[in-house]
Formats: structure tokens, sequence, C-alpha cells
């Protein structure tokens, strides 16, 4: 079970994270994740949002350079040692994970965590296997 989330390309000054978040909010989309990098010359916004269509066509329209990325969300044991536990279930068979950051909300004294996987498709398969609880999308909506 994939989800879809939004990557933002920002230029790395002032107000262009700002001028993201006031679109969605004067369009009462709830940004439910997030994750902010940068370089030197670019800023990186991974968002989930609900309503992601009509989120990508608002920045969009706002002269925002979006694109959609397919995401998963597991469940992880929040102890010492559940990130490692899944990550070991992915390196034996070979997924890579890309980029990972935490979901704002717990759920049964366990963690959620957003991964960009190379291969999604193969990595929930496999965590579906091995007993991980993954997240489809309406699933996630309704604890954010």
């Amino acid at each position: 079970m994939k989800i879809k989330q939004l990557s933002v390309y920002l230029q790395n000054e002032p107000g262009h994270l700002s001028n993201v978040c006031k679109v969605l909010g004067d369009a009462n989309i709830d940004i439910l994740t997030l994750s902010l990098a940068d370089t030197a010359q670019f800023g990186m916004l991974r968002i989930i949002v609900k309503d992601w269509e009509p989120a990508m066509k608002l920045l969009q329209d706002a002269g925002c350079m979006v694109k959609t990325v397919d995401v998963v969300a597991t469940e992880i044991p929040d102890q010492p040692g559940g990130l490692a536990y899944i990550l070991s279930i992915l390196e034996a068979a070979k997924i890579n994970v890309e980029y990972m950051y935490a979901f704002t909300s717990h759920v049964r004294d366990k963690a959620i965590l957003v991964f960009r996987f190379n291969d999604p498709d193969a990595a929930v398969e496999l965590l579906h296997e091995k007993g991980v609880n993954v997240f489809g999308s309406v699933d996630l909506y309704q604890i954010g």
C-alpha cells in the first residue's frame, strides 16, 4: 500500500516555505507530516496531505515545482531496536531506503515512519510477509 507524497522544490530563501504553508492553509488542506531538507541551491519539502491532487494543483498554480512520489508508511515498535529490526528485513532482501522520516502520530505504542524505497512494491510485499503493518492512505489519513 503506497501513499502519495508531494515533493516541493523551494528556493532556499525566506518566505518560500511559508508561502507553501499559506497556500495549503488557505485552502483548508492539512499537512499530516513533512520533512524539509536543503542544499546550497534549493530546499526539498516533502509533505503528505489527505487531498494530494488538489494540493498539488494549488501549489503548481502558485508557481511551485511539485512532483508526486510513492512512499510507504509502516508501523514499527517504539522501543530500542525497533527501527533496526525493520531495516534488517529490508537489507536482507536488498531493498534500499532512499530516505525516511517520522510521522507525527503514534498508534498503539508504535511509531510510524514514512519510507521512500528504490522498489516500493517489493518493500510492501516483504513487510507484509514479515508481519509488519503497512498503512494504506485511508488508514493513515484517519490517524492524522
